[in-house]
């Protein structure tokens, strides 16, 4: 996790309602020069803000194609990026290069994302390879898009792609086919799926693959303390399709079966009939007790044109579901949380109105919010800017999955996109 250095107390003195009339006062200074984005996870103090709304990959490349698009205003010079670390990342490598990309609060950090470093992923990458040595295998790396640039360049580097959580099942399909060089006559592959457990474990069943016998796990943390397949045996790497990486999403890893279980025993008191839907990052048992799983667009969408009268309950962060709850009462749909914990992403909960308006304040000239500075110049803080080399690689790993993507559409004018 990147240090965010405290705010000025300033910032902490005002109400949110001064602190929303500033932040606004600073975007009419900057004028179009600015896109601010809210991933889905944000509160609403945040959203309200934001030019378009999303998940990660969605709005780097909304906002890649903002930056395209001909006949606007004024150039794009800054993307704010209300997300976390590996997000703003993204942005800055699909992004042009004369746009800086802003992230309000370094230490918005994403804990599944730190689960992948680049250094154990070498060690595995070594020992795998050793552990079948002489065999007719090849082995394709995928990492989902929750993960860091330099865990991106690793697997861009050695013929993998990036994935989502919408995509991951023709990213598998495309490495079990051989990825980048098509599969030879005789020839078994095997993908090294980082850094969510779950969500490799997940596709890779509906891959069609017995996950129970044809799985194992590599977990850095074992590897660190001498055991060279991160707690695996090589009989179970040499048996495996699938090579989970030992993360998870500290979110949906809150999701239980007996949630489930509590869902089903209400419906069944009540005479009542709720439809469990559930992201892909959740466990297994989970996502198998589940009547739908999918992405969190998937989830959305699900919720829009859920029909008046029918109840849901959503596993996935509570921002988003009491958004999408409040949205859909309005047409008849009880919408709930899975679970009753408080299911929230507690880095994204960082970036804040404080941390907003400070890093608009610096662009608009001014300084800890008082006046403009003596020179008047717009200064950018918190930019985030990933090494060429890393950009050139782990490009290679986003475009070979964009290429068995569909891409985002940019409305044409700056609107929440969801």
């Amino acid at each position: 996790m990147l240090w965010q250095p405290s705010l000025p107390e300033v910032y902490h003195r005002l109400t949110p309602a001064q602190l929303a009339g500033a932040i606004t006062q600073r975007r009419r200074e900057l004028g179009h020069s600015l896109v601010i984005l809210g991933h889905h996870y944000q509160t609403d103090d945040i959203i309200q803000h934001a030019d378009f709304t999303g998940d990660s990959l969605k709005l780097s490349q909304l906002a890649a194609g903002v930056a395209a698009q001909p006949g606007r205003e004024q150039p794009l010079q800054y993307i704010i990026f209300c997300g976390v670390h590996f997000m703003a990342e993204s942005a800055d490598m699909l992004a042009p290069d004369d746009v800086a990309v802003i992230l309000p609060d370094l230490s918005a950090g994403c804990s599944m994302a730190d689960m992948a470093q680049y250094d154990d992923t070498i060690q595995a990458w070594d020992a795998l390879h050793e552990a079948i040595r002489g065999r007719h295998e090849r082995i394709v790396p995928i990492t989902y898009v929750n993960s860091s640039a330099a865990i991106k360049a690793f697997v861009g580097e050695h013929g993998g792609a990036c994935c989502t959580s919408s995509n991951a099942l023709e990213v598998f399909t495309w490495a079990m086919n051989g990825g980048t060089v098509p599969k030879a006559p005789g020839e078994r592959i095997k993908v090294l799926f980082l850094p969510d457990q779950h969500l490799g474990r997940n596709t890779a069943s509906k891959f069609g693959i017995d996950v129970a016998t044809r799985s194992c796990i590599y977990d850095p943390k074992l590897a660190r303390k001498g055991e060279a397949l991160g707690g695996a045996s090589s009989g179970q790497v040499i048996e495996s399709d699938v090579i989970l990486w030992a993360g998870h999403c500290s979110v949906h890893k809150l999701f239980r079966l007996e949630h489930c279980q509590q869902i089903r025993e209400q419906d069944a008191r009540d005479g009542t009939q709720t439809t469990i839907l559930v992201h892909p990052e959740c466990a297994k048992e989970v996502v198998d007790a589940a009547d739908l799983n999918g992405s969190t667009e998937y989830i959305i969408r699900a919720i829009r044109d859920a029909k008046p009268g029918t109840r849901w309950a959503i596993a996935t962060e509570v921002h988003l579901v009491m958004r999408l709850a409040n949205e859909a009462k309005q047409r008849g749909v009880m919408v709930r949380i899975l679970s009753d914990c408080q299911c929230l992403c507690t880095t994204m909960y960082r970036i804040d109105q404080p941390h907003l308006l400070w890093v608009l304040d610096h662009l608009a000239g001014r300084s800890d919010g008082r006046l403009t500075r003596p020179d008047g110049a717009a200064r950018v803080v918190n930019q985030i800017d990933v090494l060429p080399k890393v950009k050139e690689l782990a490009l290679l790993a986003l475009d070979r999955m964009l290429a068995l993507s569909k891409p985002a559409q940019v409305p044409l004018r700056m609107v929440t996109a969801d």
